[in-house]
């Protein structure tokens, strides 16, 4: 028999790719009801808890329900009530595969669990690993691991509807490519739209007592949002000594490019910890440790005071002249602060040099000084500055606010915001103070930076990935 054009059709469709629930069953319960139930009882244990604001992410422990549960019940209770997120990055280690980068699941449409489907955002997952070579897919990585399954029902019974999810899987030591999977992630980090969640055990097998001592020496560390300080600590816990302490933190390498994208924007906040000798008190000489952190978007917007204004004219200037040295004026924290910055140089009105810098992995006034530098020598454009054209130069800085993407250019502002347009391996950016120079349309200002700047053409900003920022201008 022939089949009709309507069975043709629906033969063509391919079936959904869905990663099913391997853990379902032993790290937490197979039934639906029983699920739900044990769920819904854990976070009913923090269901007074106030949201400690906005919150960016989480670091969830991934163990059993039985020992961890309540743990990350505490981390699932700070989400704040009534809060739709676009999207969740879930980041979490590999306790099966080396993979010396990351494993992004672009391939599965759904991840299974007893309570349902929930959706993957393959198309975010395959920009990913579009944008950078450190990022793969590799369906070992991801078949039989637990760290970040055993999240989805907590999503599913606390926020309801689940946002699509970006599953990753990290596991590298290399502190350079953890900064650039950092790089990558950090304008979806920065949206208020998406929401990170760390999946870590802490301490593994020492006795209670000394996984008290160690995990609240850890726990320190990842609360001051200081990744040097965090690196040091899981290095001297190692040579500690500490008998059976197998690692401080399964997950140190997703919280690692985490802490990579903190800034003074964010504040970390520790919420709850305990290990499995709290729970099985028959057991205190070999434990697992468990900690519930959030990391919150600060109310405060980034500010420079007069005085901090000053000091980096001065820093930039000395950097030009070769004179700076150890002559490093009096920093305050703001001038210590990880972020982008332009430094730009016009002689009697015209534009001399102009070079900047929108990572924020160095201080501001490290950038500052490196970029003025860069503004008076590298500039393609311009042969390189004279001692004796110092005299008649002007130095602007510009001093950048984290990166936000934004799906439509209603949200971009003209004067208020620059642009940054990104497509595959192509980029450009307009700084705000551009649309005081000229008299362009919103559209025009994305169709110059298209053209002009990212080399897509001019409808290329159509397609491409927007992003928008601040800039502290003096």
């Amino acid at each position: 028999m022939m089949n009709t054009n309507e069975e043709v059709k629906q033969s063509a469709v391919p079936a959904p790719t869905v990663r099913p629930a391997t853990q379902a069953g032993r790290f937490y319960e197979a039934d639906p009801q029983v699920l739900s139930h044990e769920v819904d009882s854990l976070l009913a244990r923090h269901a007074e808890q106030v949201s400690p604001g906005d919150v960016a992410a989480l670091i969830v422990p991934h163990a059993g329900y039985y020992f961890s549960g309540n743990v990350a019940a505490k981390a699932y209770s700070a989400l704040p009530d009534g809060k739709r997120y676009e999207r969740i990055f879930l980041l979490g280690p590999s306790h099966h595969e080396w993979l010396d980068g990351a494993s992004v699941n672009s391939e599965a449409d759904y991840y299974a669990t007893p309570l349902g489907n929930v959706r993957v955002d393959r198309e975010t997952a395959r920009q990913l690993i579009a944008s950078d070579s450190v990022f793969a897919y590799r369906e070992e990585a991801h078949s039989q691991e637990h760290c970040l399954e055993v999240q989805l029902p907590f999503l599913q019974r606390r926020v309801g509807e689940v946002p699509p999810i970006v599953p990753v899987i990290i596991s590298t030591n290399d502190y350079s490519k953890l900064k650039r999977m950092a790089e990558v992630l950090k304008p979806w980090f920065n949206s208020g739209d998406n929401l990170f969640i760390v999946s870590s055990d802490f301490s593994h097998y020492p006795s209670y007592a000394d996984a008290c001592k160690v995990d609240a020496r850890t726990g320190r560390a990842v609360e001051s949002g200081d990744v040097e300080q965090f690196i040091a600590t899981i290095e001297a816990n190692a040579r500690s000594g500490m008998k059976n302490l197998a690692t401080s933190a399964c997950g140190e390498f997703a919280i690692i490019t985490l802490m990579c994208m903190l800034d003074g924007q964010y504040e970390v906040k520790h919420l709850l910890y305990q290990n499995s000798g709290d729970i099985d008190r028959n057991n205190y000489n070999r434990v697992v440790g468990y900690h519930a952190f959030a990391v919150v978007r600060r109310e405060q917007a980034f500010t420079l005071s007069n005085e901090e204004k000053r000091v980096l004219k001065e820093i930039a200037l000395k950097s030009i002249e070769d004179t700076l040295h150890n002559d490093v004026p009096e920093l305050t924290p703001a001038l210590r602060q990880k972020c982008g910055a332009f430094v730009s140089l016009h002689k009697k009105g015209r534009l001399r040099g102009c070079i900047g810098h929108f990572g924020e992995d160095t201080p501001l006034h490290e950038t500052v000084a490196q970029m003025a530098r860069a503004a008076a020598y590298e500039d393609p454009r311009f042969p390189p500055l004279r001692r004796e054209e110092l005299r008649d130069i002007d130095i602007e800085i510009s001093v950048l606010t984290p990166m936000r993407r934004i799906q439509s250019l209603d949200e971009f502002q003209l004067h208020r915001y620059g642009l940054y347009i990104r497509k595959g391996f192509r980029s450009g950016t307009f700084l705000p103070q551009v649309a005081d120079e000229v008299n362009w349309t919103k559209e025009e200002f994305a169709g110059h930076c298209s053209r002009d700047k990212a080399g897509l053409g001019w409808d290329g900003w159509r397609d491409a990935e927007l992003y928008v920022y601040e800039a502290i201008v003096f």
